[in-house]
């Protein structure tokens, strides 16, 4: 239903109706609205920062591990259109502010490993930048956000990887500056 009817709020009785079941039946299994999409939360937080833990792992290469950090949460949004509507906080219009929330910590999660592995690289490589990690890491948030959006807003028509590469380049430019 978040991929089907963008804009529209999901109520537990349209969300009974579309799965053939009763509004009793799906509080058997989630004491609130809230907490299915807490599940999604969970589920989008999990995949994608197992994903960026495993890149800070097994990569070595500043840009090589931001091109893929910003290509993950890209590729998810992509995978999973409806989930989109969350990390936007589309479909959380009305709901309870934690949840918006925890949709910023997630994202805040994702800028902090982006400036990580900036950080690190100064260290390791001993390159001092001309521009603070913090704001490249935010530049990056902000582009991968924007792209989000548009996704959203095209009605998940425009996909968010849609000229990544040639983007990626002149972006990594400047964080190589």
């Amino acid at each position: 239903m978040l991929e089907t009817s963008p804009g529209q709020r999901i109520t537990t009785a349209r969300l009974a109706a579309e799965l053939g079941v009763s509004e009793a039946a799906l509080y058997r299994h989630f004491p609130s609205k809230a907490r299915m999409f807490e599940g999604l939360i969970e589920f989008t937080e999990s995949a994608i920062l197992a994903n960026i833990n495993q890149i800070m792992e097994r990569e070595k290469d500043t840009l090589v591990r931001c091109e893929l950090m910003v290509r993950v949460l890209l590729t998810f949004v992509e995978r999973n259109p409806g989930i989109t509507r969350v990390l936007t906080g589309d479909a959380l219009l009305g709901e309870h502010e934690r949840l918006r929330s925890r949709v910023g910590g997630l994202f805040d999660k994702i800028e902090a490993n982006i400036k990580q592995a900036l950080r690190e690289r100064r260290l390791r490589e001993q390159v001092q930048t001309s521009v603070d990690e913090g704001l490249l890491a935010n530049l990056l948030m902000a582009y991968a956000e924007g792209k989000i959006a548009q996704f959203v807003r095209s009605e998940f028509k425009r996909p968010p990887t849609e000229h990544f590469a040639e983007q990626w380049q002149v972006m990594a430019r400047q964080l190589l500056a």
